[in-house]
Order: structure tokens, then sequence, then C-alpha cells
């Protein structure tokens, strides 16, 4: 089947509670809590079919039979019944119809290979016994061997945890994993996992690159399509549990009652699968909706319209999760507007939601309308010194990097810097800076080194990963999100490997320790079926493409070179815009004899704001890493680099071999043909084809360029640019995917 629908079938409750508490009995205390118990069936392997993708990661590939040991039957144990359960029964029979062929039998009573779900939630038979599981959203699976009747045992403390357990098994189960000896204990690290969808309320998706947006606003809430349900699964399935439908560029019109009237029947189909609904606020959406003379923060009216407008968001959507705000950037209103501070305006908004549990996201991404000395000082210069003075239900929402999701930056200085302050860290699904749709490039890598840097702020370790999800300070609330990659392609995410940076944020977002390598292994399990060599060739493939896009596009600590605007293609000669730092040259200013940003004490001294070790490292030329030596030095051409080279040199090997391992990951894809169905393995091949002639664009138009500045030659054996640089320079792309409009 090609998408996935649900009848929400009903399930009845258990009346047999002798019956149950024998099983459980033997069973054993520690599983007494809620349990699901797994036999063993054999399955014929069938080959791939024709599939363009709709289905992502849930799939459920037909299964060798020497690959797992299957159930052949299920039974819940409640007591009531709930959505949640309904969805977990038609999910477990889907997918077992789908790897089996065979019907997956529901029992009401334990039978031998008999698969049990149950969560304290919904069973009063059953005595907790989930100490182990930190969160409600939680779950263990245990296999259990007797020498009566053998199972594997799925428990959690609510329905919604019991639904992650299910999905976390059929992975299992997809990478073939031995289901005699699972010995699972989860819980997510992190509270908020939340997708940022940059949607316009008239289906326009800002730096979407995967057709409009998915929300069709106009039709609702008379037909809601079963696509709504498709994402809430998709999401469930990875831990994701929250949704802003609405772009942080805001508009007020959301929040009026016949908008409300459609978000609230969005989260009547989300609400099954753990998700809440958020909305972005518009600061100015007091004068806007009710005509009121000012949106200070202070003015008690205003006061009052924010929490009369909570309370009737709440009224439609008892659950809302909250606001997400975009304030006094790129022309956004905000508290600023009216000389107050950040704080003061995310505040009066957390004041709104707070009687009904809501928090508020308020994003660091500022700079201010006078040019700064450095533009990634500012948002540091803003926060810190508003640190301790926010409520308890907000959280400063920052990039992984100073700047602006580029290719690579350093951490962003927040992260450490605010001690009192959740600060939750923001990711781009969405390849604004990374080719679009149309470029592989799996971001796992990316975000892995992000979670992984350690921030130094104390003396023991100190990850970005430990400071989201809060341990480092002791915070009560954490969160992460990510700007959705999601739109109208059947494929949801634009192409098929762009499927994978979902997937990905999913489940860093619920385990920020996880490696990005496992995870693409989990996606390539679920999403292809390969011979062990194929999912080699496809994981190598992910894991060095990121760094790919880096050498071809921003190599050395370069940044921001894209066509402004439109981001797509580059554009570092660029230097005739309104202001400063919005010119690609800004970021390089490069001359004749250097090239880089001088971020030390005789330049922007933006290192002030890390922590000493990092200062110290980054500092000093002999220990700053070379993939960030421009973006914090500025040095000479004939630099010698560690390498042995010269800058100039090494760069232009960056530039060739950017362009190389796009040409060996076609090659490589060419060698999988007749392990995958022919519609995606085509799609993906012509897109590594764009990606091929977009990065010798990349490289011949940037070399092009640098030469034109610096007046060197091109390394012996580094081909000359293909065309001349007034050639790129008068390329035009006024049409470009994803821009505002």
């Amino acid at each position: 089947m090609n998408e996935f629908q649900f009848e929400n079938k009903h399930v009845d409750a258990f009346e047999e509670k002798s019956q149950m508490k024998m099983i459980f009995g033997k069973l054993g205390k520690v599983f007494a809590s809620s349990i699901v118990a797994l036999g063993l069936v054999a399955v014929m392997p069938m080959r791939a079919q024709a599939e363009d993708g709709y289905e992502l990661w849930l799939r459920h590939a037909r299964m060798d039979p020497e690959a797992a040991a299957f159930p052949t039957g299920f039974m819940l144990d409640c007591e009531t019944n709930s959505p949640t359960l309904n969805i977990i029964s038609d999910e477990l029979q889907s997918a077992f119809m789908a790897m089996t062929g065979s019907e997956l039998v529901r029992h009401d009573k334990l039978e031998d290979g008999t698969l049990i779900l149950s969560s304290t939630q919904c069973s009063g038979s059953l005595q907790s016994d989930l100490e182990a599981v930190e969160s409600d959203e939680g779950y263990i699976i245990r296999s259990e061997n007797g020498e009566e009747i053998g199972h594997t045992l799925i428990g959690a403390k609510t329905d919604i945890g019991l639904l992650y357990g299910v999905f976390d098994y059929l992975r299992q189960v997809a990478s073939e994993a031995d289901l005699t000896k699972l010995d699972i204990t989860q819980a997510p690290a992190i509270d908020l996992r939340v997708l940022n969808h940059w949607d316009d309320l008239n289906g326009h998706v800002e730096r979407g690159f995967s057709g409009e947006s998915i929300w069709d606003w106009f039709r609702m809430p008379d037909y809601m399509s079963p696509r709504y349900t498709d994402y809430a699964r998709a999401n469930a399935s990875v831990g994701i549990n929250g949704t802003v439908l609405t772009n942080v560029n805001a508009d007020a019109t959301v929040l009026t009652p016949r908008y409300l009237e459609k978000v609230a029947a969005l989260a009547d189909v989300f609400r099954p699968y753990g998700i809440k609904v958020y909305l972005t606020a518009r600061f100015s959406a007091p004068m806007e909706l009710d005509g009121l003379e000012t949106a200070d923060p202070r003015n008690s009216d205003v006061q009052e319209w924010w929490k009369t407008k909570a309370d009737e968001i709440y009224e439609y959507i008892p659950d809302f999760g909250g606001f997400l705000v975009k304030a006094n950037s790129e022309g956004q209103p905000g508290p600023q507007d009216y000389d107050r501070d950040h704080a003061e305006g995310a505040n009066m908004l957390a004041d709104a939601v707070a009687p009904n549990g809501g928090v508020v996201m308020w994003r660091a991404f500022v700079y201010s309308a006078e040019e700064p000395d450095d533009r990634v000082k500012q948002a540091y210069d803003e926060f810190v010194p508003l640190d301790g003075k926010f409520r308890d239900n907000v959280l400063v929402q920052s990039k992984n990097g100073p700047l602006d999701f580029q290719p690579r930056e350093p951490i962003h200085p927040l992260f450490g810097g605010m001690e009192k302050t959740p600060v939750m860290l923001e990711l781009q699904l969405t390849k604004e800076y990374l080719g679009f749709s149309t470029h592989l490039a799996y971001l796992g890598p990316m975000w892995e080194e992000v979670l992984d840097t350690d921030t130094h702020v104390k003396k023991e370790d100190a990850s970005v990963a430990d400071i989201v999800d809060g341990k480092t300070f002791n915070h009560k609330l954490s969160g992460i999100a990510g700007v959705a990659n999601i739109g109208r392609d059947r494929n949801w995410a634009g192409s098929i490997f762009d499927q994978a940076n979902w997937y990905a944020f999913g489940r860093l977002a619920w385990n920020p320790k996880l490696s990005s390598s496992s995870i693409a292994e989990e996606w390539i399990d679920q999403t292809f079926d390969l011979s062990n060599a194929g999912e080699e060739t496809v994981l190598s493939m992910m894991m060095g493409s990121r760094e790919a896009v880096v050498d071809y596009m921003t190599p050395l600590g370069l940044t921001h070179l894209m066509g402004t605007g439109h981001h797509y293609g580059p554009g570092p000669w660029v230097d005739d815009l309104g202001r400063a730092d919005w010119n690609p040259y800004y970021y390089h200013r490069a001359t004749a004899d250097e090239i880089g940003f001088d971020r030390t004490k005789t330049g922007s001294n933006a290192l002030a704001q890390y922590a000493k070790p990092l200062r110290k490292k980054w500092s000093n030329l002999e220990t700053v890493p070379d993939n960030l030596l421009l973006w914090f030095h500025r040095v000479g051409w004939d630099y010698e680099m560690k390498s042995g080279l010269t800058l100039w040199q090494e760069m232009v090997r960056h530039y060739d071999r950017g362009v190389d391992a796009v040409a060996k990951m076609q090659s490589d894809w060419l060698n999988l043909e007749g392990e995958i169905d022919a519609e995606r393995y085509q799609q993906i091949s012509d897109f590594l084809g764009i990606q091929h002639k977009e990065a010798k664009w990349w490289r011949d138009a940037s070399l092009a360029y640098w030469m034109s500045i610096n007046g060197l030659e091109l390394p012996e054996g580094s081909a000359q640019p293909e065309h001349s640089l007034e050639y790129y320079k008068a390329l035009s792309f006024p049409f470009a995917p994803g821009q505002t409009q």
C-alpha cells in the first residue's frame, strides 16, 4: 500500500482479570506492569515493487524468514480503550501483514506466540514496575525465554509510551535484530521535540524545497486530508511530540477563531500520536486583529489581550503547546519597538499560557537594524544579560551556530552562556544553504558534530547535548526544534535521501547521544531492501555527503558565500546590498593578500563569548582546526597549512575533493541498479547528476573569483574553471524555490 491510513477500529477491553493475573504471575514481577509477548513464524522474502517514497521509513518490507522471530498473534490488556491503543493495534496488524503476508490474529488469552500489549495508564489490573523508565513517554522491551513459552515484553507507563515502544520494536525487526535477546529501556532525553514549519497560510513554504505546504487551510476543517494522519504517524515513529504549524515570520490571522477551528481539527488528528500543536505569535497581533494602539508588553491592555487570546485558544485546543516567537529580527515586530527587552516580551506571552501549561519558545536569531561590528556576536550580546529574567516556562531557541544554518559553523556561544535559562537547540532539516533538495547531504554528522562539542562551561564534560537536555544546569524544561523539510511532494521531503534528515532529527531529539552512523544504518534498513554490500555503499555515501558539500561550497571555515535572497549557487563576489552583513563579501573580505574574518582580540573578538578552553584553542593558529580557520582568522594566501600546502593550494584541493566526492557517489549509486525499485533509483540517480553539475559550478565559479582577487594560478593538475567569472556573475535565478514572497 502506498498511503498509510488508519480506521481506528474499536478494541475491546479485556474482561478476564483472573486469567491476566495468572499470566503476569508466570512472566515475573519485574514485568508485571505492561508487556508484549512475541513468538515465531516463517515468512517468505519478496522483491521490491515500484515505490515513490511516500511510505518513508515505514514501508515494512517483506522479511527473510531467517531474519527474525515474528509474533503469530496479539492481545491488548486494558480495562479501557483509547484512540492510541486503536492505532497500536492497526499499526501492528498492517506492519505484520506487510512483512509476513499473514494477518496478525488478535487473541483474548495468552497462547504460544501471542503478542500482549498494555500500559499502566489503561490497565487497572497491572501494578507499575517501571522504575527504570524515567518518563511517561518511555518504555521497556525485554526478551523472556522461559521453559514453557518464550516472549518479548514491552512495558510503558502510558499509551503514548507504548506506541513509542511498538515503533521501536518494529525498528528492531527491520534492522534484523535478534528478537530473542532484546533488553531495552528507553526514555526521551529532551522534553519538547518539535518540528518548526515555515509554512504560510497561502500554502507557500519559506525555504521549502519539497513543494507547497501540506496544510490545506482553505479546505479545513470540513476536509481533513489523510496525509495529516500519515504525517502524525511518521513523527510518532521517531518520537517527535510537537509541531509548530506556521511560519516564524508570523501572520496574526492564524490566531482568529476561523483559523483556530482549523488548528483544533489538526490537533484532534495529532493527539492520539502524542503530538501537540504550537503556533507562531506575531507580536503586533493585538494591534492588527483588534485595533489596540500599541503592542507594548508593559501595557495592561496588551497583557490582558494576550491572556484572553490564550484562554480562547485553550478552549479550542485543551492541550495547546504554546507559542514560538520571532521578534525584532529581519523586520519582525517585537518588544524592542517599545524600548523593552526580549525577556519582557517573552514573559508577557509566558504569563498568558502558563495557567494552561503552555510554553514560549523565544528565538535568539536576531540582528539589529544597525550594522554591528560582527553579526555573529549579537544574539549573545542581547540574551546573556537577560539570563535569569525569563519565566520558568520560557525557552530561548538558538540555532546550532551563531550565523545562519551554514554548511559548517562553530557552536553558538549561547550554549553554555546562559546558565539560568533553558536554551533550546534549533536545527534546519530543509537544506537552505546545502543544495536544496537535489544535493545529497545527510545532516546527521553535522548535528552530531554540534551536539558532541564540549562547551567547557564546567570542569566536567558539558557538551551541547548536555546543555540542551537540561542536565548541565539542572533545568526542568528542555527542547529541540527542527525546521521542517516537509512539503506536498509525493515523497514528503523533496528527495528520498532528505527523508533521512527528518528521521535523524527525530532520533537525535529522542537521544542526542546517538551516533549519526547508527541512525543512518537504521534508516537504510527501513528504507531500502539491500544486500550487505549495498547497505555499506549507501552508508558510505551518506556519511561523507555533508563534508563533500562543505568542500565544494565553503571550505576551510569560509561561510555565507551563497547567492543572496534565494541562497542558490555561489555568490562570493556580491558586495552591493543595502547593509554590509547582507553581502557574502562581508564574511570573507578577500584581498590580494589575505582572506578570512578576524574574530580574535585583534578583530571583532567574537571569541570572547566562548569558554576559555575554546577561546585558547580557536584563537591560536597552531590549534584551530582547519575547518574553522577562516571563520576565526584572517591569513595570507601563502599561509602554510598543517598539510604543508599553502592556504591557496589547500583551498583548491578541498574544492576538487568535493567535486570528486560527488562523482564517486554517482559511480557507487550505479552499482546499486537492480537492488532498488526503478522509480526511487532513477530519481536519486538524476539528483546526483544535478549535484555533480552544481558542485562543479560551485567549484569553478568560486575559484574564478578567488583567482581574480589573489592573482594566483591553479596548482598543477587542477582544471581551469569552465567559464569566465563574468559568465558566473551574470547568472540569475529569480524563481528559485523557497524564496520569501
